[in-house]
């Protein structure tokens, strides 16, 4: 069986367990749905030119990780943003620039979904108003918009799913549109209005072994990945399910 690539920026790591030195890393959970979903998962550390690095990637899931510098959509530092990497900033806003302009399809996970609207001149709220939702370590509600490639993928419009973030799209970047909230009212879902893209502000790898619907995001975007593998890439990631 050939199986598409899909491309995961790597995360650059101080300490790595058995390594006298830094590293990079990505989640098992991550490169296990991916494989589920029939891809085969690679990782792309950061460094050198990207576009370039991506001309074997038939897709990509850029996941989640820590805060995005302020300084990266123009605004002051909020004392409650966490610990940044300039590094893994600029090499993140990169990556997903060069997948839209390639055309690849992917999923952005968490932090991915936070670049992603970085990357189209959005901004973040750098720290959500506590409210009965557990959007920092828990479980709890999305409802998605009525026949978005999201739903398409999930399977369904209301789902309980496993967050752990406290920062949240604000300003929404150029092309793209929110398909998902929670009940409090923070975006979880956007898609982009051209570009084969699934973002969602959860993260879909913690349960995509036991629960279809999570996974059913991988499977999406792999399948996406194999029809350009193939040669016959559909105009997005809602054609391609719809077919």
């Amino acid at each position: 069986m050939t199986r598409p690539f899909i491309a995961v920026p790597a995360i650059r790591a101080s300490k790595i367990s058995a390594l006298r030195f830094s590293g990079v890393v990505a989640a098992d959970k991550i490169c296990e749905a991916i494989y589920r979903a029939g891809g085969d998962p690679f990782l792309l550390p950061p460094g050198g030119e990207v576009a370039e690095r991506l001309r074997y990637a038939h897709g990509a899931v850029v996941p989640g990780g820590a805060d995005l510098d302020p300084a990266t959509y123009g605004q002051p530092r909020d004392d409650r943003t966490e610990d940044t990497d300039p590094v893994q900033d600029a090499y993140d806003i990169a990556f997903v620039q060069a997948l839209l302009g390639a055309g690849l399809p992917f999923l952005a996970i968490c932090r991915g979904m936070q670049v992603l609207n970085v990357a189209q001149g959005g901004t973040l709220h750098q720290h959500l108003t506590e409210t009965t939702v557990a959007h920092r370590r828990g479980m709890h509600r999305v409802t998605l918009e009525s026949g978005c490639a999201t739903a398409l993928a999930m399977g369904g419009e209301d789902f309980a799913v496993s967050s752990y973030h406290h920062q949240a799209l604000d300003r929404l970047g150029t092309d793209l549109r929110v398909v998902g909230r929670a009940d409090d009212g923070c975006i979880e879902v956007v898609e982009h209005r051209y570009a084969p893209v699934l973002a969602v502000q959860w993260h879909p790898e913690d349960d995509a072994d036991t629960a279809g619907h999570q996974q059913g995001l991988f499977d999406s975007v792999v399948a996406a990945a194999d029809s350009r593998r193939r040669g016959d890439s559909p105009a997005g990631l809602a054609d391609a399910l719809r077919a």
